[in-house]
């Protein structure tokens, strides 16, 4: 080959090469089509406003998708996150909304399968003993059984969205310990509480990290902003009950949103 003809390849693979990364940047994540996935922490639930077609799904106008999807004007917009899902819920009813164009993905699942909400109830109702078993059977469960679901929701969510970004998301740390409540449940099961957050995150960002997606870890940014903090991001228990120990519209807002921006 010329040189003349060897330099004009060498650059056009170069030219190549940068356009194929550009097209993978976060840029066109931001503006090609964006589904949300996943559980309460994802619809909203706990911020106190919904959209009414989304009845027992709870989605939320000020849930961190719906944030994102408004500060970015993504070409089209899937919410499809429910209040209540599980891993499997999730395969079941939302990846309907994912295809070969789709270049957003976010997702929280897992908390529902361990079975978080009914240590919380146990936690709550049942005191200090019963608190640590319940929370204990729910990390046992984190630990040995989520991963297998959460490999089979990831690898699904590949399948059907192959060219995809996508940002997986954690689950805070509910309470701050030494915090200014002098009411409800003791600090022992509190810390109980915050380290089933703990095991959760970390099997799940195990598991994101395996499959090449993301993980957004929401514990550092609430920190501080905790239940029994000077200032709450989530909410304890409320007369809405299934609001309770979910993020506020703050948390979602000042919360999740920010990390989401930090990983799309």
């Amino acid at each position: 080959m010329r040189p003349a003809r060897l330099l004009y390849a060498l650059l056009s693979a170069i030219l190549l090469t940068f356009g194929a990364v550009i097209g993978a940047s976060p840029a066109s994540a931001a503006t090609g089509p964006y589904a949300a996935l996943g559980d309460s922490y994802s619809s909203g639930e706990g911020t106190g406003n919904y959209i009414s077609s989304s009845g027992s799904c709870r989605r939320s106008p000020n849930a961190y998708p719906q944030l994102w999807a408004s500060a970015n004007s993504p070409s089209s917009f899937a919410f499809v996150a429910c209040s209540g899902a599980t891993t499997q819920d999730v395969i079941n009813n939302q990846l309907g909304a994912l295809n070969g164009a789709t270049s957003l993905v976010t997702v929280s699942a897992g908390g529902n399968d361990a079975g978080f909400a009914g240590a919380m109830q146990t936690c709550v109702l049942q005191g200090t003993d019963a608190c640590l078993t319940a929370v204990d059977n729910a990390k046992t469960f984190a630990t040995n059984q989520l991963p297998a679901r959460l490999n089979s929701l990831y690898t699904q969510i590949r399948n059907r969205a192959p060219n995809a970004r996508v940002v997986v998301l954690g689950y805070p740390h509910l309470y701050k310990i030494g915090g200014s409540c002098s009411f409800g449940i003791s600090d022992t099961s509190r810390n109980a509480i915050n380290s089933a957050a703990d095991t959760i995150d970390s099997v799940t960002s195990g598991r994101a990290s395996a499959h090449g997606f993301a993980f957004g870890d929401v514990r550092g940014i609430f920190t501080n902003h905790e239940i029994c903090s000077d200032d709450w991001w989530l909410n304890s228990t409320r007369l809405a009950v299934h609001e309770s120990y979910h993020p506020n519209a703050k948390g979602h807002s000042l919360g999740y949103l920010p990390t989401l921006f930090a990983k799309d």
